[in-house]
Formats: C-alpha cells, structure tokens, sequence
C-alpha cells in the first residue's frame, strides 16, 4: 500500500504539473493575443474607428489598424474620394499586405432609384454606378462592392419585382466579371420599404443571376432584426455567401455589447473555411482611446475561439 506521505508527494506533483501546464496554456493565449498579433479571422475597421490615436487622415489611421493586427479594411464611401487619395490607400493596402474590403456602387443611395421598378432610367444609374466602380476598384486593389437593389415598387407584383431585379442586376454582372469583381448584394433592417431584406430572398436573387460576380452580403446585425437563426441561415444560404459583415444587437455596436454570441459564429465561420473579409460594420460603444481599445479587446475575446 502506498504510504500517505507518498500520496501527499505525488498528488502535489500532479497538482503542480496542472498548474504549470494552466499557466503555460494562459501565457501562450497571453502572446497570442497581443497588440499587434493577427486574429483568426480577417476583420475590416473602417475609417474613424482609430483615428482619436491616429488622427485624420485615413493612410495614417490604416497603417496604424495594421499595426493593431489588422489586415483588411472597408470603406463604404471609397467612390466619393479623390482619385489621387484612392491612389494613396491602394499603394498603402499593397505596401502592408492587406486586402481592401467593399464600398458601395454609387446609385444614389440604398432606397434610390429601384432596380426592382424596371426602368431604364433607373438601370442606367446603376450601370454607370458599376462602371465608375470598376475604376475605383483598379485603384485600390478591390474585389467587392455592395449592392442594394433599392425600394419596394409596390404598385408592382412581388414576382415582377424580383424579375426586373434580376434582370438588372445581371447586367451589372456583366460589366464586373471581366475584372474578377464580385457584388454583393446587402439585405437590410434599415426600413421596411427596402426590397431586399432576407437572406434567401437574396439567395434566390443570386441564383436567378447565374454570375459569379453576384452573390450574397451577409450582415449579422441585419439578419439578426430580420429573421435570426443566424448560424442556420447562413448555411442553408452558404453556396453564395461572399461577405460577412457584423454588429451586435440591438445598438449596432462591437461585438459582446448585445445578444449576438460572435464568439459561436466566428468559430462556426472558422470551421466552415472562411477565408474571406468580416467586415466590422458597426459604430463603437465608447469614445475616444477608450473605446479604441474597448473594442480592439472585444474582438480580441470573440476571437479566442480555438481554445
């Protein structure tokens, strides 16, 4: 029989080999979640997220996201910059090695001049929304812009609708695919009066346009208000999913603020292979530096889900 001295030994050697190999675990998540460590997804900040450490400018505030761990950004208003700044952020992007996430087609904003109407003078803003795109994407190295259809054309039948949108949408496809670009399209929570505003409502759209250069912007905080089931959702509607998008709810703030459990979908989107953009589609809970770091830590957390 073993003796109670020995007992006390051994069972202080394994208490302190589970200690040793906890406090090793904890230093090794510790390093790798240091500041400038990069995340396992590709997260995108955009414009004015870093800039009370930064600054204004936008080429200082993008070096600065690089050195915080980022590699990707969006900017939704890239079209409305000069050509010579969009020169500037695309030379940048190249020089750090990180991936431009979307901006949105100019048509005159998300309810404006509805593609789901059928008129051509409607389509014709879009297309040359999608032309003056592929030059600003040239510029910046861009692989997707957004799309949103527009409103509701309520005088017309919901199938008509859906047709004229597809209809113009691959046309729009057209100019795109030859430079490898892919819209995306966005279903929003903004207002009811948006045509589009479910995931496989979009994903039916996708498929009626046959385009590689047509797929699905999937925004979490949108689906979420919409019709939930998130993780649900975006696999039945997987296949055409080229972009992720984020916020939490309700607020429309980083991650861990509201009742989205990102931790889950990240892991989840991980596991799926996601190798694309997430971009960080939301305002911030806190000003200043404060709220810099507040949310460089809530991404961090929702992250750490390899442990």
């Amino acid at each position: 029989m073993m003796k109670r001295s020995d007992f006390l030994k051994n069972t202080l050697l394994v208490a302190g080999s589970a200690v040793s190999l906890t406090t090793l675990g904890g230093e090794h998540q510790q390093k790798k979640n240091k500041a400038g460590a990069t995340f396992n997804l590709d997260y995108a900040p955009h414009q004015g997220m870093f800039s009370a450490t930064a600054g204004k400018n936008f080429v200082d505030e993008i070096k600065y996201m690089h050195e915080l761990g980022f590699r990707s950004i969006e900017d939704n208003g890239m079209t409305g910059r000069s050509i010579d700044e969009q020169k500037k952020i695309g030379e940048t992007l190249a020089a750090l090695g990180m991936r431009m996430g979307v901006f949105v087609v100019p048509k005159g904003g998300n309810g404006a001049n509805t593609l789901a109407a059928g008129k051509q003078d409607y389509i014709d803003i879009f297309l040359k929304g999608c032309k003056e795109s592929v030059e600003v994407a040239k510029r910046v190295n861009a692989k997707w812009v957004t799309v949103v259809p527009g409103d509701y054309e309520r005088n017309l039948s919901i199938g008509v609708q859906t047709g004229n949108v597809i209809e113009a949408l691959k046309r729009g496809a057209e100019i795109f695919e030859p430079h490898g670009i892919t819209m995306v399209l966005e279903p929003l929570s903004d207002t009811p009066d948006l045509f589009l505003r479910y995931s496989d409502q979009t994903y039916e759209i996708c498929k009626g346009v046959g385009s590689p250069s047509c797929k699905l912007l999937y925004d979490a905080y949108h689906m979420q208000k919409n019709e939930g089931n998130l993780i649900h959702k975006m696999n039945e509607c997987w296949s055409e999913i080229a972009y992720i998008q984020v916020g939490d709810n309700p607020g429309r703030r980083e991650p861990t603020t509201g009742e989205i459990n990102y931790k889950n979908i990240f892991k989840w989107l991980h596991e799926k292979g996601f190798k694309g953009v997430v971009g960080m589609e939301h305002g911030m809970s806190k000003g200043g530096k404060v709220g810099e770091e507040t949310l460089v830590n809530a991404y961090r957390e929702v992250d750490n889900f390899l442990v």
